[in-house]
């Protein structure tokens, strides 16, 4: 079976201190999230967890669009 990259594997690669964008920022602050569910692919797994410990995202929009993202990417691997 082909190795699968978590969601938050991907979401490291959208890090950008420097930026503004809402994606970039999110990442920034999942970095320090000791508690980020770091090895799940699953997005409703994901967004429960964001909307009960993610006190640093703004919006859940937000993720929406960092996860279509990631799957758009885990697509073209």
């Amino acid at each position: 079976m082909a190795y699968r990259e978590s969601f938050y594997q991907f979401l490291m690669t959208q890090r950008n201190p420097d930026s503004q964008d809402e994606i970039a920022q999110f990442a920034n602050n999942a970095q320090h999230d000791a508690q980020f569910p770091k090895h799940e692919e699953n997005y409703d797994k994901i967004s429960e967890y964001l909307e009960l410990n993610a006190g640093y995202l703004p919006s859940m929009s937000i993720f929406d669009d960092a996860y279509q993202s990631y799957v758009e990417h885990m697509h073209n691997k």
